[in-house]
């Protein structure tokens, strides 16, 4: 068992460099792709320009779009490479995850709390709620509010962690075992493309919606 959960220690010697692969993916583009236009930026055009327009019907506010989408763009290539081989999941931590949570959240309470604490307030009671049970609404919606930055990290984590110790206990089985479902590994893997992908998109939407709340 211990053997199983070490794909996911990220402190595998002195000097590892594990957390390394979360930014090492910056180093690999060349200078010249931020000027010229080539067929890595048109993907990438692909994949954002739906985004943004999803994000433009939720989002209220301008500034927000930056924000959205390179949180987007930054879960997605660390989830996609943490599928290639010995190369180290970061969004498979809860502190991974949590960093870019928590600090979203704070932001967007202190923000509402300091700025409209009137809507802040109405939100806690939502519309057409029983007199009665107003406090225990307010009750309800507080720890609502409270469990949003973990509920977004651990659905990233818990998500990423399945998968990968699917294909981990696959991939400790013997060489025939291996050969003979190969198939079957070959459609984990599209499962987990896909997955990555959509926890990605989840991770972003859910930000934006908790923002436009505001």
């Amino acid at each position: 068992m211990t053997n199983l959960f070490s794909v996911f220690d990220p402190c595998t010697g002195q000097f590892s460099l594990n957390w390394m692969s979360t930014i090492i993916f910056c180093f690999m583009y060349p200078y010249k792709f931020w000027f010229m236009p080539n067929k890595i930026s048109m993907i990438n055009k692909l994949i954002i320009n739906p985004i943004k327009n999803e994000i433009k019907m939720i989002m209220p506010y301008k500034g927000m779009m930056l924000i959205m989408l390179t949180l987007f763009m930054f879960i997605l290539v660390n989830n996609l490479m943490g599928l290639l081989p010995y190369v180290f999941t970061s969004t498979s931590h809860l502190v991974f995850s949590l960093s870019m949570a928590l600090p979203l959240w704070l932001t967007f309470m202190m923000y509402g709390w300091m700025n409209k604490s009137n809507s802040m307030f109405t939100h806690l009671v939502p519309l057409g709620t029983p007199s009665m049970l107003t406090p225990f609404m307010v009750i309800i919606e507080t720890i609502s509010n409270l469990i949003r930055p973990g509920s977004l990290a651990v659905r990233l984590t818990a998500n990423m962690i399945a998968g990968h110790l699917l294909m981990s206990l696959l991939g400790g089985s013997s060489i025939t075992v291996i050969i003979t479902t190969m198939i079957i590994f070959v459609i984990l893997m599209m499962f987990e493309l896909a997955v990555s992908t959509i926890q990605a998109y989840v991770f972003m939407t859910l930000s934006t919606l908790y923002s436009s709340e505001i």
